[in-house]
Parts: structure tokens; C-alpha cells; sequence
């Protein structure tokens, strides 16, 4: 029997706080059996094995993820809707390191991670639609957003960037290379 107060949601919400304290590379079922004050077998009634726990935590995360970029952008479109997407994520990576590099980067055969990560497809897409791009480039400007969003925010939070100049001033400046090429430089 599955011990009171302990639930899958539980288990994730530990797994979570591992993740945030500790880096992505500390989360391990006996890490979250500990936080969670049993044993590790006995997270198996909750999930069931480390890598279930990974696809309910990237799930999470997406949607997270996918829920600040949604708030960044509603009631904008065109140049604003993109910076909007662009500073709300990178205001996510930079907010939740850990979380950020627990993000899946490439396609998930797992299907619930697969449709959170095509939730954000559909919300970018949705974000470039206001440039009036056929399919091809619209696929094309989203490859080259997250690309550049996700190779700043690595560096970003790596530590990557150590020269004095401003951080924010580069991302101000990245942001309006992206948006001023996205428009101009992309046919229609």
C-alpha cells in the first residue's frame, strides 16, 4: 500500500526540488526516495523506473516552460509577440538553470512528453505566424529562434559570457537581430 501523503505528483514534486537544489545530475530514484522519506522500492508503486520519472518531470517542465511564453505573448503579434517569446525564454532559463538543462532537446518518443513539447511548437508557431511565412519558413525561422535563444541561454548560464559588458544589452541586441531578420531577411 502506497504510503499516506505520497502520490506520483508527490514523487514528481520531490524529484522537482532535487532538481532545483542540486542539478539535473543529482536526480536519482534514491535521492528522491530519501527526500520523500521512504524507501526506494517503494517508489515503484508511484512510478516506475527513473526514466518515468524523467518524462513526468520533462512533461512538467515543458508546460511550465510553455505557460511563461504563453503569458509573454498573448495579446501581441509580429516583432512584439516574437520578443516576447525570446525574453520569456530566456528569463525561464536563466530563472531555473537546473530545470532548463532538464528540458529534452530533441524529439521524445515518449508520447506525453511529445505533445508538451508540440504545445510549444504550436505556440511559437502561432508567434511567427504574424510574419506571414509559408510552412517551409516558418519552420525555418523557429529553428534559427531556438537555436539562438538556446545557445544564449546556455551560455548564459554556464558562465559562459565573461567579459564586463552588459548581458542584458547582448540579449537586447540578439533579440533585435533575430526579430529584424526574421522579418526582412526570410522570403514570403
Amino acid at each position: 500500500m502506497p504510503r499516506a501523503g505520497l502520490s506520483r505528483d508527490a514523487v514528481v514534486d520531490a524529484a522537482l526540488a532535487i532538481v532545483d537544489a542540486d542539478g539535473p545530475a543529482a536526480l536519482t530514484l534514491a535521492a528522491v526516495a530519501a527526500r520523500t522519506g521512504v524507501a526506494t522500492p517503494s517508489l515503484y508503486k508511484h512510478v516506475g523506473s527513473l526514466t518515468e520519472l524523467r518524462n513526468l518531470l520533462a512533461v512538467r517542465l515543458i508546460d511550465e516552460f510553455n505557460a511563461a511564453a504563453t503569458t509573454a505573448v498573448i495579446g501581441l503579434s509580429g516583432d512584439a509577440a516574437l520578443e516576447g517569446l525570446m525574453r520569456a525564454y530566456h528569463r525561464y532559463a536563466v530563472t531555473h538553470p537546473h530545470r532548463y538543462a532538464l528540458l529534452p532537446q530533441a524529439p521524445d518518443p515518449d508520447p506525453a512528453v511529445a505533445a508538451a513539447a508540440g504545445r510549444f511548437v504550436e505556440l511559437c508557431f502561432a508567434v511567427l505566424r504574424g510574419y506571414d511565412l509559408d510552412d517551409d519558413e516558418m519552420v525555418h525561422a523557429a529553428r534559427i529562434t531556438r537555436a539562438t535563444m538556446h545557445g544564449f541561454a546556455v551560455l548564459h548560464t554556464s558562465g559562459g559570457f565573461g567579459l564586463p559588458q552588459d548581458i542584458d544589452a547582448t540579449l537586447d541586441r540578439l533579440i533585435a537581430t533575430v526579430v529584424h531578420g526574421i522579418g526582412a531577411a526570410l522570403p514570403r
